[in-house]
């Protein structure tokens, strides 16, 4: 789990009525967007294979590993996400944060 100090965690989430926002250490957003630039080189390496007729099982096999590289970044980002954001709403009286954490969690289970 990730630990944070009490300055990180007040600056994580802005819940105000014309804007949601996240703010992520340099740390998280760098790991977030190293995995997703991995992701997105599979992705280009998956439509390369497709261009070239590659066996079908390797394809599906590579479409795998993306969506498992997918779900970890998920995984990061939801941990982060209720550790941080969850965690402050609900400490402000904002219990409407668990209904949309069940529908979020919902859509990446799917």
């Amino acid at each position: 789990m990730m630990e944070q100090t009490d300055n990180e965690h007040a600056q994580h989430c802005h819940t105000d009525s014309s804007e949601r926002k996240s703010h992520h250490s340099d740390k998280l957003k760098s790991n977030l967007i190293s995995r997703l630039n991995r992701v997105e080189g599979q992705v280009r390496g998956l439509k390369g294979m497709i261009e070239k007729d590659t066996y079908c099982d390797d394809v599906l096999n590579q479409i795998a590993a993306v969506q498992s590289a997918l779900n970890s970044v998920g995984k990061l980002l939801l941990e982060h996400h209720m550790n941080s954001c969850v965690i402050e709403r609900i400490q402000e009286g904002d219990h409407e944060v668990i209904k949309e954490l069940m529908i979020t969690m919902n859509k990446l289970i799917k």
